[in-house]
């Protein structure tokens, strides 16, 4: 099976990475943890509205979606500052911390491309299953959020990060000075 359970019956999604990994200089990392409407390798689908109500709870307690490190809740690696639904997905922006040595493991294996996926780890409050064999999934208790190896909804993307921008503004500015020059 795709998905697994640990004792707590805590199920995990993976997200890949994609070439465009959302990392900046200040180890900051964005993206999408969970797609609507897109079924994942284990036949689950995540319903809009799915997080709503586990979002609003934690911040209505002041508490938030854990950065771990593989789903290993003793690697804590980092803080989601920010972790939304959209039209889209679930979107997630947070920062790894370098102060923490599986922080450093972990930004490190980023930026080798040698990590390339985000994980949820979640309890399913609401679900049901179709007629395809696929599990639709209403409502989700929202645990976590993990870097990992293995993404399990290989679709899903990471956005480029804010440094990829800034550079391919500063690329297309000497390009175009370059023109000038040439031109002249």
């Amino acid at each position: 099976m795709n998905y697994r359970f640990n004792m707590k019956n805590i199920e995990t999604k993976f997200h890949e990475f994609n070439s465009e990994t959302g990392l900046n200089s200040d180890a900051t990392i964005s993206g999408y943890a969970s797609l609507f409407g897109t079924p994942d390798q284990g036949g689950d689908i995540v319903q809009a509205g799915a997080y709503a109500a586990s979002l609003r709870s934690l911040a209505k307690k002041g508490r938030s979606v854990k950065m771990l490190w593989q789903h290993d809740p003793c690697q804590p690696i980092g803080i989601w500052e920010v972790v939304q639904e959209d039209k889209k997905g679930l979107f997630v922006k947070g920062r790894i911390l370098t102060d923490v040595q599986a922080g450093r493991e972990a930004l490190a294996l980023i930026e080798a491309g040698a990590i390339d996926g985000l994980s949820i780890g979640y309890r399913t409050k609401r679900a049901e299953k179709t007629t395809a064999g696929k599990r639709l999934l209403h409502e989700l208790e929202l645990w976590e959020v993990s870097l990992v190896t293995f993404p399990m909804l290989p679709e899903a993307r990471v956005e480029g990060s804010e440094i990829d921008a800034q550079l391919a503004n500063d690329l297309a500015q000497v390009i175009a000075d370059a023109r000038r020059e040439l031109l002249a």
